[in-house]
């Protein structure tokens, strides 16, 4: 996923994106609110998390210009601010989800991908491909009953392509999903992640739609 972390304390901002790029996540970080609109203005973002006492602005008025100004993309609110009346508040203002500091890095990555699954009407708990099988929650995937193992980039592309079956993803939304803005990405970077999924997937997993992109298949 392509997730913009909106929080203006470097040290958390860091342990954050750092947990979340781990688990297989292009992560782009903006320290205000002018930097946050910048960047949702130039990217698709699966989600945005966002504190709520910005250096510009309170983070609460500008959710509530985002969703009058036609923005839909999922937003998880995580604040210190953890009275009820707040929360309330920030979920009326159009937040998917609202997380209280200091939280676990593991709730945090659980409770975005379940925004994601619901946001993408997906909240199965396995997705199946022929013998294919994925475990979002788990980030485990399996051939028949055999585990096998992904690296966190090879999941994030098997999970952005089984988000919606027989729909075509391009190489630059896939590039969106695995890499951050300042990230040196080299041009034949997602036909590598492709190449070595088929390997351990056979080839059929993954089809390539001549000009235009790649699909999941049945493998």
């Amino acid at each position: 996923m392509r997730l913009l972390v909106i929080e203006d304390e470097p040290d958390l901002a860091s342990a954050v994106a750092e947990h979340l790029h781990a688990h297989g996540n292009a992560v782009d970080i903006a320290p205000d609110l002018a930097g946050a609109t910048a960047a949702l203005d130039g990217a698709d973002y699966d989600l945005a998390l966002l504190d709520l006492h910005l250096p510009d602005g309170d983070g609460i008025g500008w959710l509530r210009g985002l969703r009058r100004s036609g923005v839909r993309v999922p937003v998880l609110i995580a604040t210190a601010r953890d009275r009820i009346t707040e929360r309330i508040a920030g979920l009326d203002a159009g937040a998917d989800d609202y997380v209280v500091k200091p939280y676990d890095l593991d709730e945090l990555t659980a409770r975005i991908g379940a925004i994601r699954r619901r946001h993408d009407g997906r909240c199965e708990a396995e997705r199946r491909f022929g013998a294919l099988r994925l475990l979002p929650e788990r980030q485990a995937v399996f051939l028949g009953d055999v585990p096998v193992r992904l690296t966190p980039k090879e999941w994030a592309v098997l999970e952005r392509l089984s988000r919606r079956e027989g729909v075509t993803v391009t190489r630059a939304q896939l590039e969106d999903t695995l890499y951050a803005f300042d990230a040196e990405v080299e041009s034949n970077a997602i036909e590598a992640h492709v190449s070595r999924l088929r390997a351990k997937l056979g080839r059929q997993a993954i089809e390539t739609v001549r000009g235009f992109g790649y699909r999941i298949g049945r493998a």
